[in-house]
């Protein structure tokens, strides 16, 4: 009896032992995750801020405020272009005439020429796009936080926080089109000019006479590419520009994109 009775409030603390070991460990688990959320943010904030700070003339800290009043404590799917407006307006963009480069489908090959050469400016290469790019962000109704996780996928939504902004950014640039513009399209594909496309479905039906003189297309082939200047998308896209925009199209393969982006001494207009 004597071991008997002193065997129960034994067990009895050993379980009281794991019940609060486990508690301790549930609290330290939602500490961590708070702390992860806390620190996702203000590293998504630090990198906004770094990548802003590289450029000239801008006030960093209102260019956030605007762009976070676009998306925070809202439901991450009803996110509309409009709400970007203020950044848009706080960002005082600036066109390069004759020197403004759109692309689809030829991102990597666009980026490794504009990173190595200043021949042209895309929108990732501007203040605009610069701030975000690779990025991905969103709000939730009720929170005043930055998510960077459990974000909707480009797809998954119309007016999701990211493909909104970046579809108000490119109608941006498309309005701000001056001069001679060159776009960069994928020559490895049936349709270059994919309706589907930010380039087509945005950016070139804001390409206006008033103040783009020319278009010239750049297809990037590949020995085994499907398509040429002469493909039925590309005639889309000459049948949907404003009338007075000059239409030129060249083939141009993508390793002489690269040689020309490899070696400084090939001029510029001589590229392609």
């Amino acid at each position: 009896m004597e071991r008997g009775e002193h065997g129960a409030p034994r067990k009895k603390s050993r379980s009281r032992c794991c019940v609060c070991f486990l508690a301790v460990l549930a609290i330290l688990g939602i500490i961590a995750l708070v702390l992860a959320l806390t620190l996702r943010h203000k590293q998504f904030h630090t990198t906004f801020r770094e990548r802003c700070e590289k450029a000239e003339g801008y006030d960093c800290q209102k260019l956030w405020r605007a762009f976070e009043q676009a998306y925070v404590g809202r439901d991450p799917c009803q996110v509309p272009m409009e709400a970007y407006d203020p950044f848009i307006a706080e960002a005082h963009f600036k066109p390069a005439c004759n020197r403004m480069l759109f692309w689809s489908k030829t991102k990597d090959v666009v980026h490794d020429f504009t990173n190595k050469r200043d021949c042209f400016v895309t929108l990732e290469d501007t203040l605009l796009g610069s701030v975000v790019d690779g990025l991905t962000w969103c709000g939730k109704e009720g929170s005043s936080e930055t998510f960077t996780t459990g974000c909707p996928g480009w797809t998954d939504c119309v007016n999701n926080s990211v493909r909104s902004f970046w579809n108000r950014a490119s109608a941006a640039f498309g309005e701000a089109a001056c001069g001679d513009v060159t776009a960069m399209l994928n020559g490895s594909i049936e349709t270059p000019f994919s309706p589907y496309s930010i380039f087509a479905s945005i950016e070139a039906p804001r390409l206006s006479s008033s103040r783009v003189k020319k278009l010239n297309v750049v297809l990037v082939t590949q020995p085994d590419s499907v398509t040429n200047c002469e493909t039925a998308s590309l005639k889309d896209l000459q049948k949907e520009l404003d009338q007075g925009i000059v239409y030129n199209c060249q083939e141009v393969p993508e390793a002489k994109v690269q040689e020309c982006a490899s070696n400084s001494h090939i001029a510029c207009g001589a590229c392609w």
